[in-house]
């Protein structure tokens, strides 16, 4: 019998639910893999660099790493994925984050990641935390080798509230009954249309329009 649930609260990955970026780890661990060059990496760092000045929209860093994946083995990168989730992510959890979901399943709300990581990351934390979805970035496989090609949009910005308005549209949730968690002004449309919006740990440009709108912020571990 399929569970009905009340209510969504959803869940950014990077910095929301574990503390590091999955992102710049998978980035490394590829290349120390022999799955990224030394050409790969430089331009990654000084996107990284770019990013952290805010010279460069953080849609357009996702856009251009994926590039490198072009050519890729499918199955090599679900293996680093696993790999990394094994080696570094899981410790990277939020203790908060265990209580945060029993919180929401003891009320009968469905737990959902939104994020722009690929489903081979967010399947690890599904499994990890109990969940039954997430709802994140696809690119696009041709004979089991990545293109370098997104299927549709990077679920990032305001993707993000065209994914969740629609899984909420679906289930028959009301985005006034709703929970957003997360870290980074890159989340504020979604966390603008939701009922109940919750920034974690979040930067500096959240934290402020946090403290003006009146929205909960915590800085957990």
């Amino acid at each position: 019998m399929i569970k009905k649930y009340s209510y969504a609260a959803f869940f950014d990955l990077d910095r929301t639910i574990i503390r590091v970026n999955s992102g710049e780890i998978l980035v490394r661990q590829a290349y120390k893999n022999g799955l990224m060059s030394k050409t790969d990496i430089l331009k990654g760092l000084y996107f990284t660099f770019l990013y952290k000045l805010d010279l460069i929209p953080t849609e357009q860093i996702i856009l251009k790493m994926a590039r490198w994946m072009a050519g890729l083995s499918e199955a090599a990168v679900i293996t680093l994925c696993e790999e990394i989730f094994r080696t570094y992510l899981v410790d990277a959890i939020r203790p908060e984050i265990y209580d945060t979901i029993q919180f929401h399943k003891e009320r009968n709300g469905e737990v959902v990641i939104l994020s722009a990581s690929m489903p081979y990351i967010c399947s690890q934390f599904e499994t990890q935390l109990n969940l039954g979805s997430s709802i994140c970035s696809q690119l696009e496989v041709v004979d089991g080798k990545f293109t370098g090609h997104p299927v549709g949009r990077f679920c990032f910005g305001d993707e993000k509230v065209t994914r969740l308005t629609r899984f909420c549209e679906e289930k028959k949730y009301r985005l006034t009954d709703a929970f957003y968690y997360a870290d980074s002004i890159s989340d504020y449309d979604a966390l603008n249309i939701i009922g109940h919006p919750v920034c974690v740990s979040p930067d500096k440009k959240l934290a402020r329009v946090a403290g003006q709108k009146g929205w909960p912020l915590y800085n957990w571990k």
